[in-house]
């Protein structure tokens, strides 16, 4: 996802953390942008967090900062160009006002890191994945020079500091931080570092203060969330530890690795209502020969045991997959799996690409780009028809059911209308009728477009 997501600093106080000096910032105003994935927003606000608890302010936009960050993405080259040519916008508030330090955070401060402050000059800070606990330092450094730490960590997993939530339903909760698998297109194992987890009893920590703060549901993140262990509990073990808390009602998590998905997990979340009946289960290929280029470590044949297994202990359960069209040495008989499988899996939804070639990873080094990309294009609009049509189809049979909804806030369009999300991760508009955000209501569905379902609050 290379989605933009604005998130500001919002004056809400969190729990303990370590003291920070504040004597020389108290005041100074912060906006960060926040480019990509769930992780990336749990990123920032746990910078919110380190930030507000050394001293400084929220601005509501950028032209109002001492400070801007962008927190970024490295998944595909268009997230670090949509980065350059922001950057360039802001660069314009630095030359009214050139105290302003700049900065780029994340996954791309990390992976073009040699060329960044080439590139962009106007930009002061770059900051890593692991150095968030040094933020506020690394701004106080950058205020005479520019400053820079992009090291990996692997002993970093950020305890003992509470991220500054915004206000909403869902708290983001990072279990596990880095990747050991190592897939060829991918180059997360490199800009996060190496597979680490957090103690289980630091995550039930953070589940409890989030239920405090008053969200009911929290999410529960990894690059391969279920490879989860911290040498004592595994993913299953901190599942059923995670849905004991109290005033949690649902518990989410993403994106799960389809070779890591243990019976005990599927039976841990059969027996437990609070776990939503929605699994994001990436699968790229349809095709074996795809998948062992690509290294997934799973076959086609695993993949639909594995779709079977949760369907049979869950059913209703919704599924959505990530899809990479065109990938080095795809042949049309391998499009033609892949398809074949989205067929007999019937996602709910899904996240369908292209593939670009990606500079750092194994794929960039070892596989010629051998499909064009008209080809490329030609085959990605297939998957994203088929997709559209069967989407359609699952969503058009929830006319006239009656699904529990958790109200998120305001529709876009349509006053006096609000939007909240099912079970199965639903989108849902309905007329308000008094219904107040985070809370629970019955919703029945009368109308359904290819993402989104439409109905009436029933009381």
């Amino acid at each position: 996802m290379s989605e933009l997501l604005s998130i500001e600093l919002n004056g809400k106080s969190t729990g303990v953390e370590p003291e920070l000096p504040v004597s020389s910032v108290m005041g100074r105003r912060v906006y960060i942008e926040t480019y990509g994935c769930q992780m990336n927003v749990s990123d920032t606000e746990l910078m919110m967090g380190v930030l507000k608890r050394a001293g400084y302010q929220n601005a509501s936009s950028p032209d109002l900062a001492d400070v801007i960050v962008l927190n970024t993405c490295a998944i595909r080259d268009h997230a670090e160009e949509r980065i350059i040519g922001r950057l360039s916008q802001l660069s314009e508030i630095k030359q009214k006002r050139p105290d302003v330090i700049m900065g780029v955070s994340g996954c791309m401060a990390k992976h073009v890191s040699d060329t960044l402050m080439a590139q962009a000059p106007y930009v002061d800070l770059v900051v890593g994945p692991d150095s968030y606990r040094r933020l506020p330092e690394l701004i106080a450094e950058a205020s005479d020079d520019s400053a820079m730490d992009v090291r990996l960590d692997r002993d970093e997993g950020y305890l003992g500091l509470d991220p500054l939530r915004q206000d909403g339903t869902n708290a983001w909760i990072t279990i596990m931080r880095g990747c050991d698998k190592f897939c060829t297109f991918c180059i997360v194992p490199y800009v996060r570092g190496r597979e680490r987890s957090v103690s289980a009893l630091e995550i039930v920590r953070q589940a409890q203060v989030a239920a405090q703060e008053g969200f009911q549901e929290v999410t529960l993140l990894g690059q391969t969330v279920n490879s989860y262990t911290d040498g004592t509990y595994d993913f299953a073990d901190l599942l059923s530890m995670i849905v004991d808390v109290d005033g949690i009602r649902r518990v989410r998590f993403t994106s799960p690795h389809p070779s890591d998905f243990s019976d005990a997990l599927i039976d841990v979340m059969a027996a437990n209502d609070e776990i939503c009946r929605f699994v994001h289960l990436p699968v790229q290929s349809g095709s074996d020969l795809v998948l062992a280029a690509m290294k997934r470590t799973y076959t086609v044949d695993e993949y639909m045991a594995l779709v079977e297994k949760l369907r049979n202990a869950m059913p209703g359960l919704c599924l959505s997959t990530d899809v990479i069209a065109g990938f080095p040495g795809e042949t049309e008989a391998d499009f033609e799996a892949t398809l074949a499988l989205m067929r007999e899996v019937r996602y709910d939804s899904a996240f369908m690409f292209k593939y670009s070639e990606r500079k750092g990873t194994v794929a960039f080094r070892e596989l010629p780009d051998t499909v064009s990309e008209e080809e490329k294009s030609r085959r990605l609009e297939a998957i994203i028809l088929l997709q559209n049509t069967v989407s359609g189809e699952i969503n058009q049979a929830y006319i006239g059911r009656v699904e529990s909804v958790l109200v998120h806030g305001d529709a876009r369009k349509g006053e006096g209308k609000a939007i909240g999300r099912t079970d199965g991760f639903k989108t849902v508009v309905f007329p308000r009728d008094g219904a107040a955000n985070n809370t629970f209501v019955d919703v029945e569905i009368t109308e359904t477009t290819l993402r989104t379902l439409t109905g009436r609050i029933v009381r």
